[in-house]
């Protein structure tokens, strides 16, 4: 038995491609199970998931991504960057495509710009707060969490969001998890400390759920940051976002969009 398969990353956000455009590939009831085995970087190919190329009615294409942990995102903001040049190279799209999500449509215009590929992806509205959290006097939604003000915000996936002075000096891997499971988000959710660097600019590091880990990206990650800075007024409305993969350009207006690229690094095929 043979897969196919490719490997692509979004600023270091790395997945596992699997082409079922046309054919299931992997059974659904072993699609979880897949990504535990071949996400491992010491005994499989290694990645962050793995993305399921798919046929939808609605939409342009479907994407599923399982993760590590073997738990289904609902969205990922690099992986619908990578599932869109993937589909791009293949044929399966054009400049512009709608691609169906357990969040929602998500919108997605794309191209190359020399050697470059990049994604302008139109991010579902990012909503603020959880009913288990009371609101302040600023109308925001947060509360203390491991000795933090984490504000909550939902971009696809849910995502804690911490401003701290130097995201370098948090010692992410103790405190992350900490919130992480914290019955504040009764899913869990991505944890981001946030640095502001300039008028319009931040950094920033994520610990993602699924991953149990921290990431060099996450693009739902980037944007819960922005849209958070932004609306407590530290910010315009277009934020560069540095993550330890490279630079995000978030966009925050009526529409929120992330503008990112996506590269293949290799493909192969898993053989039986």
């Amino acid at each position: 038995m043979e897969i196919p398969f490719a490997k692509l990353h979004g600023n270091g956000n790395d997945f596992i491609i699997i082409d079922e455009f046309e054919k299931t590939v992997i059974p659904d009831d072993m699609k979880a199970q897949f990504a535990a085995i071949y996400c491992d970087r010491k005994f499989g190919i290694g990645a962050d998931g793995v993305i399921y190329v798919m046929k939808s009615k609605k939409c342009d294409l479907c994407m599923r991504i399982l993760q590590p942990d073997e738990s289904e995102a609902d969205m990922c903001g690099n992986g619908i960057r990578c599932i869109a040049k993937f589909a791009y190279d293949a044929g399966y799209t054009k400049e512009t495509c709608t691609i169906e999500t357990l969040a929602g449509e998500i919108g997605v215009s794309m191209g190359y710009k020399g050697e470059n590929f990049l994604a302008i992806i139109t991010m579902t509205p990012p909503q603020y707060g959880r009913k288990e959290i009371p609101a302040t006097g600023s109308g925001e939604y947060k509360e203390k969490i491991a000795g933090y003000e984490v504000y909550a915000v939902n971009t696809g996936v849910p995502h804690a969001v911490i401003i701290v002075d130097s995201v370098d000096a948090v010692d992410l891997e103790t405190v992350a998890p900490k919130i992480r499971h914290h019955k504040t988000f009764p899913k869990g959710a991505n944890v981001n400390f946030v640095e502001k660097t300039g008028k319009n600019s931040i950094r920033i590091r994520t610990f993602e759920r699924g991953v149990e880990g921290e990431t060099l990206s996450c693009g739902t990650g980037a944007t819960a940051s922005a849209a958070t800075v932004h609306r407590l007024g530290l910010t315009g409305d277009v934020v560069d976002v540095e993550t330890r993969g490279g630079p995000l350009t978030i966009y925050v207006n009526d529409v929120v969009k992330m503008e990112g690229p996506a590269t293949t690094v290799f493909k192969g095929i898993i053989t039986f």
